[in-house]
């Protein structure tokens, strides 16, 4: 019989060998300013998320950034999914201010009113309905008349075509799930984007997230984490009716928390990998998968406790773990093979969350079995020594060896 009690030692000194680099790039986020240690999507740092489609299909995310990076976003990251999409991140882009001079399409400059009347000429149906309010015009601005009036109320016959022929590339195309964007700063990356690469044939998405809303998820990803834990706590504890059962089993949750977030602050320090709004979820749910098989364990040492009533605990518990072995890892197995599947042909937008879910999983597994146990017996084994009732044989002395 395979003794895992009695190798406890090598299974503890296995997880700190995969938890202490985990926890020292951990501790590098704050020491160098985020740039080395976890990195954190716009989920939490705040910014934009543009998901676009260029009728050119040739068009590369390394063309993206690289027309990114000469309009003045070198933070920029571009991914092309399997569609043809375009995910791109622009960090804290909502909180510019537009440079100043900087104006969209080339159809304002014969208005010759300036920057002011830039902002609003690219818009084909301010000007349309400027054009059909004539009456209105000279009330709306006395002084000025003329401005008006070189909007060009025939804007209908077609006159200023040469001047309007930039247009159309940033106003919304037909078929797009939303509107591309004309006015502001994205206004001008569309544009810059289409007049480089082609038009957009289809946008996805494009929304932004401000400073305040991701001060807000962080709070609500650490609350969340820790109610669930603690809840687990209290369950465990009034499940079993003795809280060793319940402060072991939160131990191993621990260190799968830190063995998946430090994974991914040595991923984002050497590749770049971000934190991205679902791995909250697939936190919580590593979490209760490995709670899963420490209870399933658990469960096991408490009906062999009452069956075999006077054995030496770690012998009742190594038992236990070896009943449960397979179990525990056919469960894991089949979740595993079905993430890698996902990790691999399941398209970037979920890579992020399939392996922190992946690697929690394994954890959890490897945890339930080598660390929650083990632990269990170390308490309960101090706690009789501390008492005066550590049953003397042989068999238990090697078992705690």
């Amino acid at each position: 019989m395979f003794d895992i009690i009695g190798k406890r030692r090598w299974f503890f000194a296995f997880s700190l060998l995969i938890t202490i680099p985990g926890l020292i790039f951990i501790l590098l986020t704050p020491l160098s300013g985020g740039k080395a240690g976890l990195q954190f999507s716009i989920d939490y740092t705040g910014g934009t998320t543009w998901t676009i489609k260029f009728a050119d299909a040739a068009v590369t995310a390394e063309q993206v950034r690289t027309e990114l990076v000469t309009l003045g976003q070198p933070d920029a990251s571009v991914t092309k999914t399997g569609t043809g999409y375009f995910d791109i991140r622009l960090s804290k882009l909502d909180l510019r201010v537009p440079a100043a001079g900087a104006t969209l399409p080339p159809t304002a400059a014969p208005s010759g009113s300036g920057a002011p009347v830039a902002s609003s000429a690219p818009s084909a149906s301010s000007a349309a309905s400027a054009a059909a309010s004539p009456t209105a015009s000279p009330a709306a601005s006395a002084s000025p008349a003329p401005t008006p009036t070189p909007a060009v109320s025939p804007a209908p016959s077609g006159s200023p075509g040469p001047s309007a022929s930039p247009a159309p590339s940033a106003t919304p195309i037909a078929g797009a799930t939303t509107q591309v964007p004309t006015d502001g700063e994205m206004g001008r990356i569309a544009t810059a984007l289409q007049a480089a690469l082609g038009p957009i044939s289809d946008q996805a998405s494009l929304s932004s997230i401000g400073a305040v809303v991701s001060s807000d998820l962080i709070n609500q990803a650490i609350v969340l984490i820790l109610v669930g834990s603690l809840g687990i706590l209290g369950w465990i504890t009034l499940r079993f009716r003795d809280v060793k059962f319940g402060v072991t089993a939160l131990v191993a949750l621990l260190h799968d928390v830190i063995v998946v977030i430090g994974v991914f602050a040595i991923l984002g320090t050497l590749f770049g990998v971000q934190i991205t709004g679902l791995f909250v979820t697939a936190m919580l749910t590593v979490i209760g998968f490995s709670v899963h098989d420490t209870i399933v364990v658990f469960d096991r040492i408490r009906e062999n406790r009452a069956r075999h009533a006077g054995e030496p605990f770690a012998e009742i518990v190594n038992h236990s773990l070896l009943q449960t072995f397979g179990r525990s890892v056919t469960t894991s197995l089949t979740v595993v093979l079905t993430l890698t599947a996902l990790l691999l042909f399941g398209g970037s937008a979920t890579q992020e969350f399939v392996l922190a879910l992946l690697i929690g999983i394994i954890s959890g597994t490897y945890s339930s079995i080598f660390n929650a146990s083990p632990l269990l017996v170390v308490w309960q084994e101090w706690e009789d020594r501390r008492r005066g009732r550590l049953p003397g044989s042989s068999s238990a002395r090697r078992a705690s060896a």
